[in-house]
């Protein structure tokens, strides 16, 4: 162990001894599960990376003067994409594990905790939520940002997000509830200028917004005032809580306004009505499931819309949420995701003579890379391991305890593996996790900072 520990640290050294701009990496010897429709997977195969970009993939690439990482054994696939989540909840995981309904979530959580975040708590726990991500695969996280009661509480969840060195999504929206400055939407344009100044950086803004004022009021639902202050920064669109009834009619009158298409995300998309989702394929409008959340807290009818997204021609991509409830990781979402809609299937065709339409191990993982790059508006940065995309990518231990001997390597990947597995993450091509562990973080610092936010914000009455 030691010796493969010490040679683990060699090839780092070697790669960071080199200006991030002039490094040359080449992956030898693994199965490649590309994610590229024209590339596949590729047995025994090699990647060659260069600064920032997959340059080549392939056999025998041959590195010239790269450094060499032998990854036989291993299978190297797209990082995972995360296409929403309220990182900033990150220091209360798991703090309501049985919660019955999205009412409880909304009155404990925003009517209550939320409201006494400082802007040092926003960081803590946006920064916790984007380690943890990092360590389990997932390379690109959207998150969804609605706590941002001041221009400092955003700035702490970007600053967060630079921090980590993930290939963030940060999508800001004011908060539901308790006493805030109204900065939001207008200070989305001092966002943009301070933060968002280049379209080839790691980190990309989009304005969140919910499907309707049930909840929280006009001010924060989407419609042609949101849609034009997007328009006007040039910046996409998450739209969260999109479930039911209601929801189904905001989608129809967005279609109608002309504020639907690919650059919009709703997310859930719980109990829609079939008008709604064609008019959702018809825009090209991209749809984010989060499979645990909705089976969990039973938003709607509790089923993830997997069958309703791809029969109005809508592929998905995927997200964990709200880890005040639910797991932290994309392994769980893709095996929660294809277990349910295959039992689904199996059970709508029980006693006819009808043959179950049941997606695929790929097709979750699809929706975890490539889908998910595309939803959050990156199809062209990430999501496979294509020539020319930025290396976002994982190497996974296919010969572990739990994964020998390899036989199928998406399979291995969806159904057999979890976040002790990847033993390496590159997101543009900087080394996050070495050998299992991720790298340039003070654990016991932040493990301290972590708990003295968490029992400040348990401790404080809401606002």
């Amino acid at each position: 162990m030691n010796v493969q520990a010490n040679a683990f640290d060699a090839v780092l050294a070697q790669i960071r001894r080199r200006p991030a701009g002039r490094r040359r990496i080449l992956f030898t010897g693994a199965t490649i599960v590309t994610m590229d429709p024209g590339l596949g997977v590729i047995d025994r195969g090699d990647l060659l990376v260069e600064g920032d970009t997959i340059t080549a993939v392939g056999g025998d690439l041959g590195g010239g003067d790269a450094v060499v990482f032998d990854a036989t054994g291993a299978i190297l696939t797209p990082g995972f994409v995360d296409t929403h989540r309220h990182a900033w909840q990150a220091q209360l995981r798991r703090i309501m594990p049985d919660v019955d309904d999205l009412a409880g979530y909304v009155m404990t959580t925003l009517a209550g905790h939320a409201t006494v975040y400082r802007p040092e708590d926003m960081y803590i726990g946006t920064r916790l939520a984007a380690l943890t991500a990092i360590d389990s695969g997932i390379t690109t996280m959207l998150d969804f940002s609605h706590n941002s009661r001041t221009r400092e509480h955003s700035d702490a969840a970007i600053q967060a997000l630079l921090d980590t060195g993930i290939r963030g999504v940060h999508a800001s929206m004011g908060p539901h509830f308790g006493d805030w400055d109204r900065q939001w939407p207008g200070d989305l344009t001092r966002i943009k200028d301070r933060y968002f100044s280049s379209d080839d950086q790691l980190l990309t803004l989009r304005l969140a917004a919910l499907a309707t004022d049930e909840i929280a009021g006009p001010a924060l639902s989407y419609g042609p005032e949101l849609a034009d202050v997007a328009k006007e920064l040039g910046i996409g669109v998450s739209v969260d809580a999109v479930f039911g009834a209601a929801s189904s009619e905001a989608v129809l009158r967005w279609a109608e306004d002309g504020i639907l298409g690919p650059d919009v995300t709703l997310i859930h998309s719980t109990g829609l009505t079939s008008e709604a989702w064609k008019a959702m394929g018809e825009t090209g409008s991209t749809v984010s499931l989060a499979p645990t959340s909705d089976a969990q807290i039973g938003l709607e009818t509790a089923i993830p819309a997997v069958d309703e997204a791809l029969s109005a021609g809508i592929r998905p991509g995927l997200s964990i949420d709200v880890e005040v409830a639910l797991a932290s990781d994309m392994f769980t979402q893709m095996r929660t995701l294809h277990a349910l809609q295959r039992m689904r299937a199996v059970n709508a065709a029980y006693g006819t003579d009808r043959q179950p339409s049941r997606i695929t191990t790929h097709d979750v993982l699809d929706f975890a890379t490539l889908q998910g790059a595309r939803t959050n508006g990156l199809a062209g940065v990430t999501g496979s391991l294509t020539p020319g995309k930025k290396a976002d990518l994982l190497v996974i231990q296919a010969e572990d305890l739990n994964n020998m001997p390899l036989n199928d390597p998406i399979g291995t990947i969806v159904l057999g593996s979890d976040p002790r597995n990847i033993s390496t993450v590159l997101i543009n091509g900087e080394p996050r996790k070495w050998n299992g562990q991720v790298l340039d973080v003070d654990l016991p610092a932040l493990r301290s900072a972590v708990h003295a936010s968490r029992t400040y914000v348990l401790n404080t009455p809401a606002a």
